[in-house]
């Protein structure tokens, strides 16, 4: 049986459910009475679209993945990276630079090539493999950027180089392993997902995928713009395309027929209020800018990411009395609710105001993914409960794993900061989404997220105590049969 992957961006489950329960989400519903739903499938954390999408794409976490977050510091390089928080972010780093970072170096240099991707795994077993436009395609198939329409030709000005991807690979207008009637305007939010929609049309028409990632990222725009509780609107616009892809099988019916499908978010939206800036907070420090144009005397650099953000400490003379400062620094930023870091000795530490948790794994306690792990201070930092030897954080789903995976992620900061629920840190073009949606932050708010499965998988989501964004690239390749 072939199998769709269909990632909705952002997908909050309550939205989920009164799309599908106010008649607007026909595909959805039928997915979801014919299988399991998960209404709270963890992200990654940050969970922020480049980790949650690599998480997917490979099964594990930044630390094994190693894309830290949507804007983070090359100390191989020495420079930020920016995967393109927003426009004006974009234009402080330099639209090419940026461009090349998503594009290219996303998967061709930043995403360790110590794992392997659900298309590198699927097409080493000959499987054919699909994909629409997604942060995270690299695959065994060599793919030059199209020339086939104005938009790629003029585009060709600045992407000229071939990318590893799935067998077939449609990505904006730049990549196009096949000529289609499908346009994306390279990309322009509000037309993706009906992109989306025309590419799978096509794919199942042609009957030229075994495994298809459906890429739906238009919800997340929408809920940015105009919050979380906006997303039922935007929910059956990604809907629309995926009935779309299954009428041209016949409908709905006949397409879950002959087709697995999983539905999944990679993280959720929170509503947005109030703004930290991060220059302001760190203002007594000499903090790396975008052009790394003060490197020589630059102390730290500073890397925002909606409701996530991390510092880097620069100076090597010095090192061990700045990070205890940046700690102080952050712990007393108003808006940072939670504020990690290792410690000398190579623990893992949390902090909310003055109290703190250190942990490391181990044998103390052991968590719903049945992870084990010691635990030394103050478990309110993370409203954090033992019953029976089994650690609970409902407020920070699978906060220790978590958190664990980011600090030991090697490209990550030295200070990673979790933003308060209601606060967004601005990003490095002034841009932030009050009276709209974020996500980013290690609360459960934006860290939960839908993930449903028919046609594949375990029979209902009883077969694991608490899913993740981790759990879905071994459903993928087990479907096909792959270890």
């Amino acid at each position: 049986m072939k199998l769709v992957l269909a990632v909705i961006d952002g997908c909050k489950p309550s939205m989920l459910e009164r799309a599908v329960t106010t008649g607007r989400a026909p595909a959805l519903k039928a997915i979801l009475e014919r299988g399991a739903y998960v209404d709270d499938s963890v992200a990654a954390f940050p969970s922020v679209t480049p980790v949650c999408a690599a998480t997917i794409a490979t099964g594990v976490g930044p630390d094994g993945h190693h894309i830290p977050s949507m804007n983070w510091y090359s100390r191989a390089e020495r420079r930020y990276v920016e995967y393109g928080s927003s426009f004006s972010a974009s234009r402080r780093f330099g639209i090419t630079r940026q461009l090349t970072d998503t594009v290219y170096n996303m998967n061709g240099h930043h995403l360790s090539p110590d794992v392997r991707t659900v298309f590198e795994a699927l097409d080493d077993a000959g499987v054919r493999t699909a994909g629409t436009t997604y942060l995270m395609y690299r695959g065994r198939h060599r793919h030059e950027v199209a020339r086939d329409n104005i938009l790629s030709r003029a585009a060709g000005t600045l992407f000229r180089h071939p990318v590893l991807g799935p067998r077939e690979l449609f990505y904006a207008d730049i990549f196009s392993s096949r000529r289609t009637p499908c346009r994306s305007q390279l990309g322009m939010p509000g037309v993706r997902d009906k992109h989306t929609g025309c590419v799978a049309e096509f794919l199942v028409r042609e009957d030229l995928f075994d495994f298809l990632l459906l890429s739906l990222p238009d919800n997340d725009t929408w809920s940015h713009k105009h919050g979380p509780h906006a997303q039922v609107e935007s929910i059956a616009e990604a809907d629309r395309q995926m009935v779309r892809m299954m009428d041209a099988a016949g409908g709905i019916d006949a397409f879950l027929d002959e087709h697995a499908v999983i539905v999944a978010a990679d993280h959720s939206h929170a509503g947005v209020e109030r703004v930290i800036h991060m220059a302001e907070a760190f203002e007594d420090y000499a903090i790396l800018r975008p052009l790394g144009d003060n490197a020589a005397e630059a102390e730290i650099a500073v890397c925002p990411a909606q409701r996530s953000a991390m510092v880097y400490a620069l100076v090597e003379e010095g090192r061990g009395a700045l990070l205890p400062r940046l700690v102080r620094t952050a712990r007393a930023t108003p808006g940072v609710d939670l504020t990690m870091w290792r410690t000398s000795s190579g623990e893992g530490a949390i902090a909310a105001g003055d109290a703190e948790l250190r942990f490391a794994p181990g044998s103390d306690v052991v968590d719903r993914r049945g992870e084990r792990w010691s635990l030394e201070g103050d478990l309110d930092v993370l409203g954090a409960r033992i019953e029976d030897g089994r650690l609970l954080t409902p407020a920070y789903p699978d906060a220790l794993g978590r958190v664990w995976s980011a600090l030991t992620t090697p490209t990550a900061g030295d200070v990673l900061l979790s933003a308060a629920p209601g606060y967004e840190f601005a990003d490095w073009g002034g841009v932030a989404h009050v009276g709209g949606g974020s996500h980013g932050s290690l609360h459960a708010s934006d860290s939960l997220g839908v993930l449903a499965w028919c046609g594949t998988g375990p029979d209902s989501r009883d077969a694991r105590d608490e899913w993740s964004l981790r759990d879905i690239a071994p459903m993928v390749t087990g479907h096909f049969g792959l270890g």
